[in-house]
Order: structure tokens, then C-alpha cells, then sequence
């Protein structure tokens, strides 16, 4: 299957050139990703072998590019990229090597056969994998997305309805270790089974039904994972190796919603999508 096609340079960047490398010789930049960071798709020579790998080196302060390197080394995975150089000096950044495989994007297309539903079981069997990892690891950091959406957000939006639904948040949490970003645009795919797991920047021990709640979210401009099948399909992988609360799914995935839609409000169709879908799941929650 073929690999990604990256982007010409479309931002500035550090130097790569310039990067403190131990074990990888860097020869050429082949494309740039589009990513926080900055992060290059490159050939370059490692163990006396050329090959092709990503660099990613800290764009901002709060790039946790250790943490990642020292996680993906424990999970002892051949789904997980290897790491082949880091350091976390001046300008922290790791080289890992290329996985085969392309992201369920490029597979579905418009997805106007659902071939998504073909995808969606192993998909959820691939978190509930990670979720039963016991490693190593910190707890995750706290992002914006874990807090339920502010009154100004809501009356912006026109969902000042829905103040008595996120004031009943969940009580009980289950910690679990947690990939902290598993999405379609992480994983990559191989003849229909999940061939490479990427981007464990915010991994650690954290909140079991939010990181499942994170996975199943539309994105804009994303063309499957909007119908009841398949998050059902999801669900019934992730449940062959953990349990979850669906009520608190759907509160973390309404509360991540109105922030994307707050995001992205100039997406008129991605916005119509979030209102029905709040309007049809945000009804007084029941405890599971």
C-alpha cells in the first residue's frame, strides 16, 4: 500500500540540519507534515542502513516529545514506531521510523459505501488494547478539552440550553493508561488491519471515557464515524478487553464537540452536524 505523499515546506521551521543527532545521519527532507510541532518526513542513514523515518522536534514550550519517546519504548509494540534517535536538550526531538500504512481518510474517500464499518471494530479493539497497558507513566496533563465548555461559549453558540446538562458531570472516573490523542489521523492501515499506532505526545494514566470519547468524534472534513453504526462497531471491539460508561461517553463527546464547533464555526456544515447531534444525545443523563 502506498505511503503518504507529504506537503512541500508550508510553514517555518527549525533547521534540521542543525539538530544534535546521536545514532541518525540526516540526509534530506522528503515532505512536512502538518502537525504542531515541527515534524519532517526524511531520509537519512542509521546503522550504517539508509532509510526513511519522521523527525519531530519541539515547536513550543510545552511539547512533551520525551514523554513520548520514553513511552513508546515501554509499550514494546511492532504496531508503535521504534525510536532511533532523540535528545532533549536545547531543541528536544525524536527520529522514529516509518510505519506502512495509510490513515482510514485515504481508504474511505467520501465514504459513500460506509467501507468505514469495515474498519470500525478494530479500530475500537485497538484502544481497549492500550487501555489495558499497565506501564510506566505519568499522569496525562490537563487540557482544555477536559473541562466542560465556559457560559460565555455556550450563549456564542446559542446553547444556553444545555447549561443543566453539563452542570451534571460525571462523578465516578476510571483511570486507565490512556493514549491521550487516538484518532483516525493516528493510526495507519495495512490490507484492513491497523499496521502502525503514532503520536503518543500526550500519553499517561488518565480518564478511561474521555480518551474513548476523544476517538470517536467527527472532524471536520472527516467522512465516517457520524452514524450509530459505527460507534456501535466501535464499542463492541473496545469491550472484547474493557468495560466503559456510555453515558459518560457522550457527555465528553458533547463536551468536546462544543468546543471544536466554538473552533470551527466558520464550517457551516461541520456546525449543523454538532447542533443535531447535541440536540439527539444531550438529553438528562442516566447513571450506568
Amino acid at each position: 500500500m502506498a505511503q503518504f505523499k507529504h506537503p512541500e515546506k508550508w510553514r517555518e521551521t527549525i533547521d534540521p540540519f542543525g539538530l544534535n543527532f546521536h545514532s541518525f545521519r540526516l540526509l534530506e527532507v522528503l515532505g512536512y507534515p502538518h502537525a504542531g510541532n515541527d515534524v519532517f518526513h526524511v531520509r537519512g542513514v542509521y546503522q550504517n542502513e539508509e532509510i526513511t523515518a519522521y523527525l519531530k522536534v519541539a515547536r513550543q514550550k510545552g511539547a512533551a516529545i520525551e514523554n513520548e519517546a520514553a513511552i513508546m519504548q515501554r509499550i514494546q509494540c511492532p504496531l508503535v514506531p521504534r525510536i532511533l534517535d532523540a535528545d532533549f536538550g536545547e531543541h528536544p526531538f525524536s527520529v522514529t521510523s516509518e510505519m506502512p500504512g495509510v490513515r482510514l481518510s485515504v481508504i474511505a474517500g467520501s465514504n459513500e459505501d460506509m467501507v468505514s464499518l469495515e474498519y470500525m471494530e478494530a479500530y475500537g479493539e485497538a484502544l481497549g488494547k492500550i487501555h489495558a497497558l499497565s506501564i510506566p507513566a505519568s499522569p496525562v496533563k490537563d487540557r482544555s478539552y477536559f473541562h466542560i465548555p465556559e457560559d460565555e461559549i455556550l450563549e456564542k453558540l446559542n446553547l444556553k440550553h444545555l447549561k443543566p446538562y453539563f452542570a451534571d458531570a460525571p462523578e465516578e472516573i476510571t483511570t486507565v493508561f490512556c493514549h491521550g490523542d487516538f484518532h483516525y489521523a493516528n493510526l495507519l492501515w495495512n490490507n484492513r488491519r491497523i499496521s502502525g499506532i503514532l503520536d503518543f505526545e500526550l500519553a499517561g494514566y488518565g480518564n478511561r471515557d474521555f480518551d474513548i470519547a476523544w476517538a470517536l468524534i467527527r472532524r471536520p472534513g472527516q467522512r465516517f464515524l457520524k452514524t450509530k453504526d459505527e460507534q456501535n462497531l466501535f464499542m463492541q471491539g473496545y469491550s472484547k478487553y474493557g468495560q466503559y460508561n456510555l453515558s459518560n461517553i457522550l457527555f465528553y463527546m458533547a463536551q468536546i464537540y462544543v468546543r471544536f464547533m466554538y473552533a470551527f464555526d466558520e464550517d457551516r456544515e461541520y456546525c449543523d452536524y454538532v447542533r443535531a447531534w447535541l440536540l439527539e444525545n444531550c438529553n438528562p443523563r442516566k447513571k450506568l
